[in-house]
């Protein structure tokens, strides 16, 4: 059954990613200011975060089965009424209910994947859905690109609705059989208090938030650095590409049993080094074949890192607070997207300087993870 919710979660990314190239252009066309494209575009980020807090909170009350399924159907219908879009004020309202809808699946599907899994084989079962996640990224935005291009946003977002909802009715039939039926709801809701106190949820959660922010530099600053250099671009798209298929490899190669191997500290450290040195050296190099090298650098950081915040929070909850904790942490996925590309556009950075400053971050938290870990 894990491998259908390996499946799963590729489609809720694909959706998320298969956006990406398209929102901002279609809401230009339906006459938005730029500001209103911007908050198009942000509206889903935004609304995903409520729901992300609502899945991981109905996750710990209900069973992750129930919400997971609900969130696909729910995400289904939403892709379908962007049919009905008539200008840019109805594109943000469907945007928002995207989003809302959107956030229930992601936490549902990875604490129904981790109270399924051995606690010997949660690294590797983490590096799985991330190869997965990786996948997305790399067809999710060419299949929105250019089916596009051939159709309309209406017409893939359609399509994209077709197959969630198919993913839907079979999550249904399939896994229900696996469903436990929750007994009397015990109190184990992860407050702002208990997270404070809990060294691997605090590691987690700002591995999130600081893994997608240099992901937010990244997506906004690459395109720009790429056309001040004067080269194609498509380029920006190919190294992209090379980010996500070094990761996948480190993912599916035998390579991955280092990740129940090693202490999950140790990668995460590793992998916030690696990836900060990456983008320092992608703010320093002006030739292609460099900028591919510090691409597959990144997605090797990339590689050690998403597995060992996921390892940590497993290894920090049990299975009756584990979704409310997967809810927090895929708000500070979608924060951190947010976070980062608002700030490098805000302070009007450079690529360069973009990469610089957030790759100065990754380091300090890679320190902070020695200082403390240390203590």
């Amino acid at each position: 059954m894990r491998i259908f919710v390996y499946i799963i979660i590729f489609f809720a990314f694909f959706d998320l990613f298969a956006q990406l190239p398209i929102m901002s252009t279609y809401a230009v066309s339906l006459g938005a200011s730029p500001f209103i494209a911007g908050l198009a575009v942000g509206m889903y980020s935004l609304s995903n975060t409520f729901g992300n807090v609502i899945s991981g909170i109905f996750s710990d009350r209900k069973g992750p089965f129930a919400i997971l399924v609900i969130g696909l159907l729910s995400t289904s219908f939403t892709l379908f009424t962007y049919s009905s879009i008539d200008g840019p004020y109805s594109l943000l309202a469907v945007r928002f209910l995207h989003g809302l809808a959107a956030g229930l699946t992601v936490p549902a599907a990875f604490t129904y994947l981790a109270n399924h899994t051995e606690p010997t084989k949660r690294g590797k079962g983490a590096a799985l859905s991330g190869a997965f996640v990786g996948l997305a990224a790399i067809l999710g935005p060419a299949y929105g690109a250019i089916y596009a291009s051939r159709n309309d946003v209406p017409q893939t977002m359609l399509l994209t609705g077709i197959l969630i909802l198919l993913m839907g009715i079979a999550a249904f039939f399939t896994l229900r059989q696996t469903a436990v039926k929750k007994k009397k709801a015990v109190k184990y809701a992860v407050s702002l208090k208990d997270i404070l106190k809990n060294n691997g949820l605090i590691r987690s959660f700002s591995g999130a938030f600081f893994l997608m922010f240099s992901q937010g530099v990244l997506a906004y600053m690459l395109p720009l650095k790429v056309e001040g250099l004067g080269m194609d671009s498509q380029l920006s798209g190919l190294l992209l590409s090379t980010f996500g298929l070094t990761a996948i490899l480190v993912f599916l190669l035998p390579v991955n049993r280092i990740f129940d191997a090693a202490r999950p500290i140790y990668t995460l450290i590793a992998g916030f080094a690696v990836m900060g040195a990456s983008l320092f050296f992608l703010s320093a190099v002006s030739v292609e074949w460099l900028l591919y090298a510090s691409m597959c650098a990144y997605g090797l950081g990339f590689a050690l890192l998403f597995p060992s915040i996921n390892s940590i929070l497993i290894d920090s909850t049990d299975p009756a607070s584990r979704g409310r904790a997967y809810g927090y942490f895929y708000a500070f996925f979608s924060i951190g997207v947010v976070a980062g590309s608002g700030i490098t556009g805000a302070f009007a950075l450079s690529p360069n300087q973009g990469f610089m400053v957030s790759g100065s971050l990754l380091m300090v938290v890679a320190l902070l993870n020695v200082l403390t870990f240390k203590k």
